[in-house]
């Protein structure tokens, strides 16, 4: 952690914040040939001995001008890994177990979710205990993994319940990364950061990078 991220005061840091997603929202709108870089990231992600180690893994869907997942989630389910995606209720993320494409429908602002009627059955809700493995989606990035998101918290709810031995790996195009998210002492930090250039190590919840250099994907 910084000590900039410590003393400087919550209404400048959040002033920065804000700068930072609103020029990370215009970058991403503007990449070009989302649809195969990212691919080419999620292929990575799956690429990752954090993956290959999990049974239970966490795969956001993308909305708006996120890494696209969707297009790779018929993929993981044929992978024997349980495969979970997380739906919004009342500002709180809740986790669905997805066993096919089919059990996913638009739902309010098209967003990609849970068939309304699955939601309730038992066998496929998922508590954030059981994922070995968290996609992570966010606006923009910085290489010690440091995040932000909309603001609105919902990811940083759901993070703060998981296994402190569960990796955390952040997608992100380039485009989404700067020299420095303003963190403060309650902000998590990403065990990694896939792009389309490099995998970048994170500070994790660990506390202490193994590398602040960028690796090739695998």
């Amino acid at each position: 952690m910084s000590t900039e991220a410590v003393t400087t005061p919550a209404t400048d840091l959040n002033s920065r914040k804000q700068l930072i997603r609103g020029q990370a929202h215009a970058n991403r709108n503007a990449q070009l040939d989302k649809d195969e870089i990212s691919r080419r990231i999620v292929a990575s992600f799956m690429a990752q001995s954090e993956y290959a180690a999990a049974r239970v893994v966490m795969f956001y869907v993308d909305v708006r001008s996120e890494v696209r997942t969707r297009h790779d989630l018929e993929a993981a389910l044929q992978t024997g890994k349980k495969i979970v995606v997380p739906y919004c209720v009342d500002g709180e993320l809740e986790l669905f177990h997805l066993e096919s494409m089919d059990e996913l429908e638009l739902g309010m602002y098209r967003i990609l979710e849970p068939r309304a009627e699955l939601r309730g059955v038992p066998t496929k809700r998922v508590e954030v205990e059981e994922l070995d493995l968290i996609m992570v989606p966010g606006v923009a990035f910085d290489r010690r993994g440091g995040r932000t998101g909309h603001g609105k918290g919902y990811y940083d709810k759901l993070l703060e319940h998981a296994r402190a031995d569960t990796p955390l790996i952040a997608l992100a195009f380039e485009c989404q990364l700067f020299p420095e998210i303003p963190m403060q002492s309650h902000d998590i930090f990403m065990d990694k950061v896939v792009t389309e250039a490099a995998v970048y190590v994170g500070l994790g919840r660990r506390g202490d990078a193994e590398s602040s250099a960028p690796s090739k994907p695998r």
